[in-house]
């Protein structure tokens, strides 16, 4: 390898800033081509002149506009089945939002809610075995949801900052809904009973929500307590990892805006 001063380096960029072309200027100072190219972008660079993509805005680090109800449901549905990561291979981490092929319009949803919360950068899916991730790249993620850490989400803290609470607390049942979505389920119970000596069958429908971090099911409690919907912890064995919503009246307002998946 040769190597060149920065003399000669000065010379070169000097002869190409004054519109010289970089073929021109390698033949007269006996340097290769692609080494004027390189002097070039090291320059442009400098001078933040590099061509490239600007990075996208974040509502964070430069205070743009934020779908705070956007926000607020995919920030339940991260909490529930999303995770992010940053492969070796990608200069860029991806946040993915795991769904079953039998909720096509949970993945809709989830799709629309990326669009709204990140509006310049693309979605995919990526077909898995029974599922599908719903993906989206962005070097803010970051900063959008600071929960990310090393580890699964039950075996850490999981606490929400001030101005995500603030959202969320604007935006309660987006947040409900994203979390019921994701780690939730509606279903229909029935029972029998004894009626005029006969045996009667009746039907309820009930929502679940099932995860084992103890800070995220306090995370929808706490919400459900604030929008008036009654609910219990529903223990298998000894793991209260089940909340219940079954009173016919809570039933009713969690239909109004939260609804079966789809």
């Amino acid at each position: 390898m040769v190597a060149h001063g920065y003399e000669l380096r000065h010379q070169a960029v000097a002869l190409c800033r004054a519109g010289a072309k970089n073929a021109e200027v390698a033949r007269r100072l006996g340097v290769p081509p692609g080494t004027i190219g390189y002097w070039l972008h090291l320059d442009r660079a400098t001078r933040g002149e590099c061509p490239g993509r600007p990075v996208p805005p974040c509502p964070r680090c430069d205070g743009s506009p934020l779908h705070d109800a956007a926000y607020a449901y995919l920030l339940g549905l991260y909490l529930g089945d999303g995770h992010i990561i940053q492969y070796s291979q990608h200069r860029v981490p991806s946040l993915m939002i795991t769904c079953s092929e039998e909720w096509p319009g949970l993945m809709d949803e989830a799709e629309r809610a990326m669009r709204a919360v990140f509006p310049h950068n693309k979605t995919c899916r990526v077909r898995k075995t029974g599922c599908r991730n719903v993906k989206v790249y962005s070097k803010h993620l970051w900063c959008m949801f600071p929960q990310h850490g090393a580890g699964k989400k039950h075996e850490r803290r999981i606490v929400l900052e001030p101005w995500q609470q603030a959202i969320v607390d604007d935006h309660p049942w987006a947040f409900i809904r994203g979390l019921i979505h994701s780690d939730g389920c509606r279903i229909t119970n029935w029972t029998t009973r004894i009626v005029a000596g006969e045996s009667k069958r009746y039907e309820y429908p009930r929502y679940f929500f099932t995860n084992r971090s103890d800070d995220i099911r306090r995370l929808l409690t706490d919400t459900l307590d604030k929008v008036g919907v009654e609910w219990r912890v529903a223990r298998r064995g000894s793991a209260p990892y089940n909340i219940s919503v079954a009173r016919r009246e809570s039933v009713a307002l969690m239909d109004r805006f939260v609804g079966p998946k789809h």
